[in-house]
């Protein structure tokens, strides 16, 4: 058995072919929810720790999934300013549903560890001091993984250590299990991985978590991978690399005598709206075929200086994770943040821009211009071409470049603004993208726009294997497994 297959005793399993592999998936709906007392076996508390994005999503999701076969606790600092929205959401101290939080690890069979990823290097010695023996500990990121190799720390070997990571923001986690509701089918499509099993439990927990969530699909993968290329994704397209992109497009187009709410059309909107859109529905492909003879060429002209610096950029990402620094640089943070909160990033003439375009806009009168959609996709196809040479997983590349970006993130984005989904995601992509996006920006700005603008001889050859590309096999399999409906934003 390969290191991403994997046996359950509980669920389906079956095989996709994706492109020239065979990947083992798990297909949710809620017609398997009365699979998961099985899947949940000798779990009688799942203690949820955390109030964060994901853990407002996860315990309200697992807690309407398993009803009465597994109490589902959240658990909090007593003096957390979210105690009285988890109250609000209906956890509460006198039911037993809401408690401090060692006293519910301590009191659970399994724990699902949300908190954010600075406060999690700081306290994982007290969290794995509560555990129990023979407990579940699960995670929705690798990167405590990385942080106990940096410290040449380990987890404790008397417990399950397991993951399940959706790929999009918990806001959407939330949402589309709502729409679920109606449309059975709908959610947001996750990874899961196994690191120790030491109850011979832990597949089956861990997808048991995952269809709990309504992820429509799940795939394999493992903490190291999981971490890499999430820390690597958001920092590249699906949250720096995008905000980079858009403010750089934005002054292009003004300086080319574009109105300011022309150029932000041209730009933010139509990567969040038509562009998105399009990928979801047909592919990276469906873009380029949707334009005309001379949208083509502008297209091919704005990929084929944009590809170069997005690999560049995402290969310096990687690099940067993969050897420890981004994860130390996000520990350090953690530390100044009480003396120096990060403040909101939405201020700048360009969002107050997005402001009035959003509150007049007219869905179809929003342009799929073609250089904006080269400079987007050049630097998507850069991150899946850099995450192939790393030989990660075609399901997780697709999800961490492609599906996360299009079907989650980006209709945030479009209903509430580039920045403002930056300014609400973890403190780990939050700082990454604030990190990165000025890079892009300038990359793009500096290196790849005078060779169209100042009519320079573009390498179009950097376009040649664009058609011809794996990913569109993968996405296409994978596009299939895509959340029932839209998601929608309140």
């Amino acid at each position: 058995m390969s290191e991403l297959d994997f046996d359950t005793k509980v669920f389906d399993k079956e095989y996709i072919a994706v492109a020239d592999r065979q990947e083992p998936i798990v297909r949710g709906g809620r017609h398997l929810f009365d699979r998961l007392p099985a899947a949940f076996d000798g779990v009688r508390q799942l203690g949820v720790i955390g109030w964060g994005p994901q853990g407002t999503a996860q315990a309200q999701n697992l807690r309407d999934s398993l009803g009465d076969a597994v109490r589902v606790v959240v658990g909090l600092r007593t003096n957390s300013t979210s105690w009285d929205a988890a109250v609000r959401a209906g956890f509460t101290p006198e039911d037993g549903t809401l408690g401090e939080m060692y006293d519910v690890i301590r009191r659970s069979d399994m724990v699902i560890l949300l908190i954010s990823d600075g406060a999690m290097a700081e306290s994982y010695q007290d969290v794995f001091a509560a555990l129990r023996p023979g407990a579940t500990l699960g995670l929705s990121h690798g990167f405590l993984l990385g942080h106990l190799e940096q410290a040449g720390d380990a987890f404790p070997e008397d417990i399950d250590v397991i993951a399940v990571c959706p790929k999009g923001m918990g806001a959407s986690v939330r949402a589309l299990y709502l729409q679920g509701q109606e449309v059975n089918g709908a959610g947001i499509n996750a990874s899961f991985a196994v690191h120790q099993d030491v109850t011979g439990r832990a597949v089956d927990r861990a997808l048991g978590w995952s269809v709990g969530l309504g992820a429509p699909y799940t795939f394999r993968t493992t903490l190291r991978s999981e971490y890499l290329s999430d820390l690597s994704g958001e920092r590249g397209i699906l949250a720096g690399g995008v905000h980079g992109i858009v403010e750089s497009l934005y002054r292009r187009f003004r300086d080319q005598g574009m109105s300011d709410e022309d150029a932000f059309r041209h730009s933010a909107e139509s990567v969040t709206g038509p562009i998105s859109r399009t990928i979801s529905r047909d592919g990276l492909l469906g873009v380029y075929r949707l334009l005309d003879a001379d949208g083509r060429k502008v297209f091919a002209e704005a990929y084929s200086v944009s590809y170069p610096v997005g690999l560049e950029l995402i290969h310096e990402i990687y690099d940067e994770v993969r050897s420890g620094d981004e994860l130390r640089s996000v520990v350090l943070a953690g530390k100044r943040l009480a003396r120096f909160p990060m403040g909101k990033i939405d201020q700048a003439d360009m969002w107050r821009v997005g402001q009035k375009v959003r509150a007049d806009r007219l869905e179809d009168d929003i342009p799929l211009d073609p250089f904006t959609a080269g400079v987007f996709i050049g630097v998507m196809m850069a991150q899946i071409d850099a995450l192939l040479e790393f030989g990660h997983p075609y399901s997780e590349i697709a999800n961490e470049s492609v599906i996360e970006a299009v079907d989650s993130l980006n209709p945030y984005m479009h209903a509430r603004g580039i920045a403002y989904l930056v300014d609400n995601c973890s403190i780990t992509a939050r700082l990454g993208a604030r990190k990165w996006a000025p890079r892009f920006d300038y990359a793009l700005t500096q290196r790849a726009y005078p060779v169209v603008d100042d009519e320079q001889t573009v390498d179009i050859e950097v376009f040649g294997e664009f058609e011809d590309h794996v990913v569109h096999e993968v996405l296409r399999v994978c596009a299939q497994m895509r959340p029932s409906v839209d998601i929608f934003v309140e």
